[in-house]
């Protein structure tokens, strides 16, 4: 198998030296910026380490429990029985009770907004019957989501040897429940809650600071230390930014804050192809077509330094020979970035259209091509 490059010079005018902004000194063990329409890290450190994490564990309960609402096994104004364990849950509460109503929607308001551990256990429980059993479609959805460094061992993140993540997976996931779940999202944005005549306030404190803030998670043991997820949106841009094992509430807010700044002050979102848009026509044998356009199946939008859109370089490299059958949606290739003549990102290409396999004529004259060559 070869890798065939082709230089995509119509984007890309003489390459200029340019630097990337300098990260931000952020205060804390790992963190990371990203742009959630790409997933693009614009600001990181030490983002595959595996941590501890905390209270940011309810992201997924959470993912999984819009799911289940989303599917009809659940539903916001259904009561949901409170057990023992789920009452008797350590850390913080929503203070439900097992002769007290509680619904679904109340579960799911106390477990985002005053991070209730005991809603966490009784939202696990009235989904799956168990927690233990709520745990393992958890790490299923983790896998089916790319976690790939990431274990889930409980639905509230209480402290466990074998419950781990990373700051990157935590990115991904936050994008995912964004992404999936655009009419539940808005939870996250909350600011207090009241169940049981007690009053919580939510403990994202830039919820108060930055009107752009519209989430995400707090999360805090004293192993974990102090953990944020802040996403925040300015015009059509959303931004993420993960601060874990700060020393504080306050360093916590304040470091997610700094990351957001340092990412809408000197980066500007540029759309290097649209949706459906052909880059290239590549080379294929043994199918119906002898090419096929190859492309991005959504806009492909990046975060660049400002004033540098016009001073990328792409290369688009396909495997070769590249034969049919062809599914639409296919990756047949990968665009490489290069900012100052570095490395920036890589995306996968899809095939736009079908190649179907061609007949046995066909089939036979490509077959003698490829041995010639």
């Amino acid at each position: 198998m070869r890798i065939f490059v082709f230089l995509l010079s119509l984007l890309v005018p003489a390459l200029a030296a340019a630097q990337m902004p300098p990260s931000p000194a952020v205060a804390a063990w790992t963190w990371l910026l990203i742009d959630h329409a790409s997933g693009q890290s614009l600001a990181e450190k030490d983002a595959d380490i595996r941590v501890e994490p905390a209270s940011l564990t309810k992201l997924m309960t959470a993912y999984l429990a819009f799911g289940a609402l989303r599917q009809g096994s659940i539903k916001m104004d259904q009561a949901a029985s409170v057990s023992e364990k789920a009452w008797k849950t350590q850390g913080s509460r929503m203070f439900i009770e097992p002769k007290k109503r509680v619904t679904v929607g109340e579960l799911i308001h106390g477990m985002i907004i005053q991070s209730g551990n005991d809603a966490s256990v009784a939202l696990a429980e009235t989904i799956a019957g168990s927690e233990e059993a709520f745990v393992e479609r958890m790490n299923l959805e983790a896998r089916r989501l790319g976690l790939i460094n990431t274990h889930y061992m409980n639905a509230t993140g209480l402290p466990d040897p074998e419950h781990y993540t990373t700051t990157r997976d935590l990115a991904r996931l936050t994008q995912a429940l964004i992404r999936d779940f655009p009419d539940d999202y808005p939870i996250y944005a909350q600011k207090e809650f009241t169940y049981n005549k007690i009053t919580q306030p939510n403990r994202n404190r830039l919820l108060w600071l930055d009107p752009a803030v519209d989430g995400v998670k707090t999360g805090h043991t004293a192993t974990a230390g102090f953990c944020l997820i802040a996403s925040g949106k300015r015009g059509p841009r959303r931004l993420i930014a993960i601060v874990l094992g700060a020393d504080s509430d306050a360093t916590r807010a304040r470091e997610a804050q700094r990351l957001l700044n340092h990412g809408f002050q000197n980066f500007e979102p540029v759309r290097l192809y649209a949706k459906g848009q052909a880059i290239s026509q590549l080379k294929v044998f043994k199918g119906r077509s002898g090419n096929v356009p190859v492309g991005f199946l959504d806009d492909l939008i990046l975060s660049l330094p400002k004033g540098m859109a016009d001073k990328i370089k792409v290369q688009l490299l396909s495997q070769q020979p590249l034969l049919a059958p062809i599914e639409q949606g296919q990756q047949v290739a990968t665009l490489k970035l290069f900012l100052d003549d570095k490395p920036f990102d890589e995306y996968p290409v899809a095939a736009l259209e079908a190649v179907p396999v061609a007949g046995l004529i066909g089939r036979a004259w490509d077959s003698l091509m490829l041995w010639f060559q």
